[in-house]
Formats: structure tokens, C-alpha cells, sequence
């Protein structure tokens, strides 16, 4: 079982999500394939930074791929922390659909999206995951984590891989959470959620 603030009272766990991309304005799906950040997506991730500053964090991790390891640096540069790269941290694999948008995923597998609609957990992207694939990975960093002693962690990832992260630290609803690039989750004791925006 994951470690998580339930079993760890003093653990406070930050989870933000990587600044805006080209890919996100494109609405292409990135998963583990990478397009930059725009200058928006940067903006995002110094506002990010500056709303964690006296926050306390004492450890930084993140995604290996670019979008969020490039947030990560940017936020750990302000806080005078350095990154650690936790692989199961990449987001959920697209796979065949990595790349494209939503009209040539129709185009290619007509009803296919409706069908993932139904039931977005189980349902594994072809040639890819699905949420309970993935949670295996989001449990394993929880538990990474938990082992190393720290209290304030900033875990800097995806959209999909966030959401399990908020479930398995016990988050109601966590995967019907939206996870804007503006905001920062602060979760305390498994229960408590402060949605901290950056933005304004």
C-alpha cells in the first residue's frame, strides 16, 4: 500500500501540474511524447514558484519528461532545491494516440472516445495505459517518497498521473479533479485539499 498523509500525519504532499505547452494550445495529446513550453507555460511555472516560496518544501521531484522537468527546475531554482527525476512520474503512455488531436483520433477509431467516456479507468489507450495501469506507478512514487523522511514534498507532473497521485493520497473524486497548470494541490493528513491558485 502506498505511504500516504493518512499513515504519515506530518506529511504535507504539493502537486503541481506542468506549464502550458504548444500541444496543450494545439489540443494534441501529449502523453510520454514532449512539446515545449510556451512562454504562458513558463509565466505559469515562476508564478508557481513564487506561491511555494515560504512554503517550507524540503524535496522536489518530477516527471522525466521535458514539459514537467523544465517546470520542476524553474520552481526548485526559486526555492534553492534541486530535482529528482522519478521515472514513474511520466505521464499515462497515449499510445497510438499520442500526438493527435481529437478529430483524427474520430477519424481513426470512430466511437472509440465515447467508449473510453464510459469508463476512463480501466479503459487502456490503444497501445497504451489506462488509470489502473498507471496507479501502480503513482503508488510506487508515494511510497519512494514516504521512505526518504521528507514532510513537504512538491511532486511537478501531468494531468493523469496527478489525479492518481491525489488518489492514492487518498483524495475523494481526485480523478474527476481538474488539474489546471495555475494550480497548486496541498494535501494534508489524506483528507485536507487546499486548491492554491497561482494566477492574478
Amino acid at each position: 500500500m502506498a505511504r500516504s498523509p493518512r499513515h504519515h500525519p506530518g506529511l504535507t504532499a504539493y502537486l503541481a501540474r506542468h506549464g502550458q505547452t504548444e500541444w496543450n494550445v494545439a489540443g494534441r495529446r501529449q502523453g510520454r511524447l514532449d512539446s515545449p513550453l510556451t512562454p504562458l507555460g513558463l509565466g505559469q511555472a515562476h508564478r508557481n514558484a513564487r506561491l511555494l516560496t515560504g512554503a517550507g518544501i524540503d524535496a522536489v521531484y518530477a516527471s522525466p519528461l521535458g514539459r514537467a522537468l523544465t517546470t520542476a527546475r524553474v520552481i526548485a531554482s526559486h526555492l534553492g532545491l534541486r530535482v529528482e527525476v522519478l521515472d514513474d512520474l511520466a505521464e499515462l503512455d497515449h499510445g497510438d494516440w499520442s500526438g493527435l488531436d481529437s478529430a483524427a483520433i474520430d477519424a481513426r477509431w470512430p466511437g472509440e472516445r465515447e467508449r473510453r467516456s464510459r469508463d476512463k479507468y480501466t479503459y487502456r489507450f490503444p497501445g497504451g495505459e489506462s488509470y489502473a495501469d498507471a496507479s501502480v506507478r503513482a503508488a510506487r512514487v508515494l511510497d519512494e517518497i514516504g521512505r526518504t523522511g521528507v514532510l513537504r514534498p512538491l511532486i511537478v507532473s501531468h494531468e493523469m498521473i496527478g489525479r492518481l497521485l491525489l488518489h492514492c493520497l487518498g483524495v475523494a473524486d481526485a480523478l474527476d479533479t481538474q488539474q489546471p497548470s495555475d494550480v497548486v494541490y496541498r494535501v494534508r493528513a489524506g483528507v485536507a485539499v487546499d486548491r492554491l491558485p497561482s494566477s492574478g
